[in-house]
C-alpha cells in the first residue's frame, strides 16, 4: 500500500492474481460448513434416535423392572424375582437394595437423565444439515470461480476481475478510507458516453499486489481522493483532500 508519488513507472501488464490466503480462508470455511452439516445429519440419523432409545430404556426400567421388584418385595418373593431377573439379564440391585437407574445407566455409559427428542427436532437436524451442506457447496463453487480471476493494470486503464475495463480518465473519485484497515478501495467512474456513475472495488487482500493497480490509478486520474487525514490540530475534521 505504497504512496503513488514515490512510485516509478510500473511495468505493464500489472497482473494481480487471487492470493493463497483467500483460498485458504475460503477452504477453511467450506470445510467448517461441511463438518457441521454432516454433524447435523449424523444427529438426525443416529444421535437423536439413540438418545430416544436410552430414554425408552429408562421408561422400561421404571415401569417393568422397578414395578415388578416392588410387587415381588410386597409379596415376599424377592428371591424368585432376583433369580428370574438374572435369567433375563435385568439389573437386580445390590445387597438387598432395589436396582437403581443411575447405576444401570452408568454401567452402560448412558446419561443419568436422558433427553427425549421430538420428531420435529429430529427432522430439523436434516433441514439444518442440508442447508449447511448447501452453504459448503456454494463456497466451493465460489472457490472454483475465483481460480482464474485476475486484476489487470494496463497503460491508461485497468480491467477488473469480472472483465470490466475502467479508463483512468473516466475515474472521478477514489475512496481509500477502508484501505489501511481492510485493504479495500472504491473507484468511482463514468463510462464514456454514459452519465451513470459506477463503482469498482479494488481488494488488496484478495488480489496479490492490487496496490500497484490502485497506485497507477492515483498517479493518472484527476478527481476526488477520499482518505484518512493525519491526526493532529492541523487536520480539519470531517474534510477529505481533493486531488487537483
Amino acid at each position: 500500500m505504497s504512496d503513488a508519488a514515490n512510485l516509478e513507472k510500473p511495468a505493464y501488464p500489472i497482473l494481480c492474481y487471487v492470493t493463497p490466503w483467500y483460498f485458504r480462508r475460503m477452504g477453511m470455511m467450506a470445510a467448517m460448513l461441511a463438518f457441521f452439516g454432516l454433524y447435523f445429519l449424523y444427529d438426525g440419523q443416529y444421535g437423536y434416535p439413540k438418545a430416544n432409545r436410552i430414554a425408552d430404556r429408562q421408561v422400561w426400567f421404571e415401569e417393568v423392572v422397578l414395578k415388578s421388584y416392588e410387587e415381588a418385595r410386597t409379596a415376599g418373593k424377592l428371591d424368585v424375582w432376583v433369580e428370574n431377573a438374572r435369567r433375563q439379564g435385568w439389573p437386580t440391585g445390590r445387597e438387598g437394595a432395589p436396582p437403581r437407574w443411575v447405576s444401570y445407566a452408568a454401567q452402560n455409559g448412558w446419561p443419568e437423565k436422558p433427553h427425549r427428542y421430538t420428531q420435529k427436532e429430529i427432522d430439523e437436524q436434516f433441514w439444518w444439515g442440508g442447508g449447511v451442506l448447501t452453504g459448503a457447496l456454494i463456497v466451493g463453487v465460489v472457490i472454483l470461480r475465483n481460480r482464474n480471476k485476475v486484476l489487470r493494470g494496463e497503460p491508461g486503464y485497468f480491467v477488473s476481475p469480472e472483465g470490466v475495463t475502467v479508463r483512468h480518465e473516466h475515474v472521478f473519485r477514489v475512496d481509500k478510507r477502508a484501505w489501511d484497515s481492510k485493504g479495500l478501495a472504491y473507484v468511482w467512474y463514468r463510462p464514456e458516453g454514459s452519465g451513470a456513475e459506477r463503482r469498482i472495488v479494488i481488494d488488496d487482500l484478495k488480489y496479490d499486489g492490487a496496490f500497484r493497480v490502485l497506485d497507477d490509478v492515483l498517479a493518472n486520474f484527476r478527481g476526488e481522493l477520499l482518505e484518512k487525514l493525519p491526526a493532529g490540530p492541523t487536520a480539519p475534521s470531517g474534510e477529505a483532500p481533493t486531488k487537483a
